[in-house]
Parts: C-alpha cells; sequence; structure tokens
C-alpha cells in the first residue's frame, strides 16, 4: 500500500486558517479591552446631556420663532392696510361702475325711445323734392291692458266693432231725447254702440229696449254727478269714463244724447289724428279756420294786428283713437274740471289748442275738424241748410242739437224732416232761441 504523505500546499493552506482564526480572536480581545476601559473611565456614557447647553438652544429657538412671529405680524398689518386701501378703491370703482351703468341706462333708453319713434315713422328718408314733403300724423295706439276693467273689456268684446264704438253717458234726466238718440242709430243700423248708465232707472230704460248698456262700478264721487248733475255736470263727468275704454285699446266716438243720427259715421271718419271733432263753426272760415285782422289806432303804422282764429270744437261729438295724446287730453280735462269752475268745453279747446310757452307745455295731439255739413250743428241747419233748396237736398251723418235748449222737439223735427221727409218738418222752429 501506498502511504498518504501530505504535500507542502496543505501544510501552508492550514497555517493560513489558523492564522485568520488568531487574528480574529485578537480582535475581540482588543474590544472587550477597550469597552472595559471606556466603561471605568466614562461610567456615565461618552455623549453627556447638559441641560444648560439645551436650555440655550431652546431660547435661541423661541427668540426666532418670537423674532419670525413679529416679522409675521408685521407683514400681516402691511397686508391689511393694503387690503383696506384695495377694498377703498374697489369701492370707489364700483361707484364710478353704478354711475356709468345709470349713464348708460339712460343713453339705451334714450336710444330705444329714438328707435321706437323711429319704428313708428318708418325707416328714416331723406326729405324728397319741393312740394312732395309730407309729415306723418298718426300716433301708435297704445298697448289694451283689460286689468283696467275686465268687466267692461268683456262688454266692449261684445259690442265693438273694429274695436271701435259710439259711447254716451245718460241719467234719467235725458231719457227723452235718449229714446230719440237710440232709435235713430237702430234706423241706420249701427251696431257698435253703447250707454253708460248713470243711474240704475237709465239701465232698467235701455234693458226694456234691447239697447247695449253699461253701468260703473259704485264711486261715490261720479255716481252724485251722475244721478243728479244736469247736462253740464254730465258732459264733465265723461272725460272721467272715457279713460277706461281707451285704455282697453277702443277708438271711441263720444256723442251727447242731443244728436240725430242719419248714417253710419264711422264710415267718415279719417282716422288720421289722436282726435277728430265736429266745429261749432258755422261756415269754411268759422269751421277750418281764418285770419282775424284786429284794428288798434293808437299804434299808427302798426294799427292792424293779423290774429289766427277758429271756432271751438265740439265736446258733445268727437272722436278719439286709443293714443297716449288723447288720453293725455282726458287727464288734462278731468284734472282742470276736478279743480275750477269751468266749461268743459273751454277746457276741451284749451288743452288742444293752447301752444306751449313759458310755464306751460302744449298737448302735442293730432286733431282733425270733422265737415261741418256733414257732421251739422244745428245753427247750421236752422239758419243756412234748411233755407238753401240745394243744401237741404244733402243728408248730413248726425244732427247735433247743441245751439238750442229745446232740444228735444228740434230732434223729433230732424228725424221727420231726414227720415220721413216732411219737407215742412223744421219750419216752426225760428233760427236761435227765444232767450
Amino acid at each position: 500500500m501506498i502511504g498518504r504523505r501530505d504535500g507542502p500546499l496543505m501544510r501552508s493552506g492550514t497555517t493560513a486558517q489558523s492564522l485568520r482564526k488568531s487574528r480574529i480572536a485578537i480582535a475581540i480581545a482588543i474590544g472587550i479591552f477597550l469597552g472595559c476601559v471606556f466603561a471605568f473611565f466614562f461610567p456615565r456614557g461618552f455623549f453627556i446631556f447638559n441641560p444648560h447647553f439645551h436650555s440655550r438652544q431652546l431660547s435661541n429657538s423661541i427668540a426666532q420663532v418670537e423674532s419670525t412671529s413679529c416679522e409675521s405680524s408685521d407683514r400681516l398689518n402691511m397686508l391689511k392696510a393694503e387690503f383696506a386701501a384695495a377694498s377703498e378703491k374697489n369701492t370707489e370703482l364700483k361707484t364710478q361702475v353704478k354711475e356709468l351703468t345709470e349713464k348708460l341706462k339712460w343713453a339705451e333708453q334714450g336710444k330705444d325711445h329714438a328707435q321706437k319713434q323711429v319704428a313708428v315713422l318708418g325707416e328714416q328718408h331723406k326729405a324728397g323734392p319741393f312740394g312732395t314733403v309730407k309729415s306723418l300724423r298718426t300716433n301708435p295706439t297704445v298697448i289694451p291692458d283689460e286689468s283696467v276693467n275686465p268687466r267692461l273689456a268683456k262688454v266692449l268684446e261684445k259690442v265693438a266693432v273694429q274695436r271701435e264704438v259710439i259711447v254716451a253717458l245718460a241719467n234719467s234726466n235725458v231719457k227723452g231725447m235718449l229714446e230719440v238718440w237710440f232709435n235713430s242709430i237702430k234706423k241706420v243700423g249701427i251696431p257698435n254702440y253703447l250707454v253708460v248708465a248713470l243711474d240704475d232707472e237709465i239701465v232698467n230704460f235701455c234693458e226694456s229696449n234691447d239697447v247695449p248698456v253699461y253701468k260703473r262700478d259704485p264711486d261715490e264721487g261720479i255716481d252724485s254727478i251722475g244721478k243728479t248733475g244736469g247736462n253740464h255736470a254730465v258732459s264733465g263727468l265723461k272725460f272721467h269714463i272715457l279713460r277706461e275704454f281707451l285704455l282697453l285699446g277702443y277708438g271711441v266716438l263720444l256723442s251727447d244724447v242731443d244728436i240725430v243720427y242719419l248714417q253710419n259715421p264711422f264710415h267718415f271718419l279719417y282716422r288720421d289724428s289722436d282726435v277728430e271733432s265736429m266745429t261749432d263753426g258755422h261756415n269754411n272760415i268759422t269751421a277750418y279756420g281764418y285770419d282775424d285782422v284786429f284794428d288798434d289806432p293808437a299804434m299808427g303804422w302798426a294799427r292792424y294786428a293779423h290774429t289766427m282764429r277758429i271756432w271751438v270744437y265740439n265736446s258733445g261729438f268727437f272722436y278719439l283713437r286709443p293714443t297716449i295724446p288723447s288720453i293725455e287730453l282726458l287727464d288734462r280735462v278731468a284734472n282742470r274740471l276736478s279743480h275750477e269752475k269751468a266749461w268743459d268745453q273751454a277746457v276741451f279747446n284749451e288743452e288742444l289748442f293752447f301752444p306751449s310757452h313759458s310755464g306751460y307745455n302744449g298737448l302735442h295731439a293730432s286733431r282733425r275738424t270733422m265737415d261741418f255739413y256733414l257732421f251739422m250743428n244745428s245753427k247750421v241747419l236752422f239758419k243756412t241748410v234748411r233755407k238753401n233748396a240745394n243744401l237741404s237736398k244733402l243728408k248730413p251723418v248726425i244732427v247735433h242739437v247743441n245751439y238750442h235748449p229745446d232740444k228735444l222737439p228740434r230732434m223729433k223735427a230732424v228725424v221727420e224732416f231726414y227720415v220721413n221727409g216732411k219737407r215742412d218738418a223744421l219750419k216752426p222752429f225760428p233760427d236761435g232761441s227765444d232767450w
């Protein structure tokens, strides 16, 4: 057998491993030794806690915080001051914006008003050649407001034709004339008429004769006038009552009851003005206007002064379109009659014709005078027409017995003359009255 033999390499490896183990053991021994030494010399540990050192460090930290807090407070106060200044400036800007907004609003309203006027008048145009320029006189109608008087609105829906109606006010004092009035309307065949009854007796009278009638809701002031007042008192009352008709959007032909109807007046209206009225004039110049020369000899060279004159419109027969100027006219007349002792016809004409001047703004209402032969007053009939063979053949639309106090017999005579053909029916009456 060959025996085992360790070579030099094997022996050197073993020696190296033994040496490595010895080094580890020596390192551990040194560590233990050093631990014992430190434990002996530093029994409380190597890192000793120093309260004074930490106290100073804490104080310094607090001081820094307080310093930072003071700086923050100053900064905060500065920011508050800046915010207050900004708020004040913002308030000023808001005020300025509000003022500018108001100015803009007024400007827009003015622009809107101008645009509405342009819309009413149509598109803007250049003026045409000489003699061809014509202005418009027709104001726009108001927007109907049925909330003003729902009950009257329902009545008018049944009675009116093309939103137009004849309206008469009556109390029991004028029952005889009222009967002639509505019988003449029925004879002509006019469907759109309405009696505004001022007392219960007239309500019953109209209902028994199949006449459209309307009685207003109780109104103490108006009722007292309507029930007991004479012709002039009732005539003044109509300006209060007609307002509701216009606000409801209806054209109104106001009629006193001392009128005989011979034709349908709606066929003869022009409707190009706010007001169309019959005249108290009796010929062309008095009815339609003329130059009246006033003589003042004391003025020498300037003794002759020219004046424009026209006889008044009759406040007992006129047509109103439902426009703002028409409503303003009613308001003006009603207001003056409630504060003045005045004749309603005089006030009616003053408000229609007086121009604007210092301290007074005139009414901007367009007006038309009705043909005095078609819409005839009793002066024209009894002084002129009945005596003229040609004129007496003409058939007027209405005859208004406004110039004479003996109204009822003259109304009946008008019916006899024009309706029943009695040519001598008007002869018994004088031109004027006996007093």
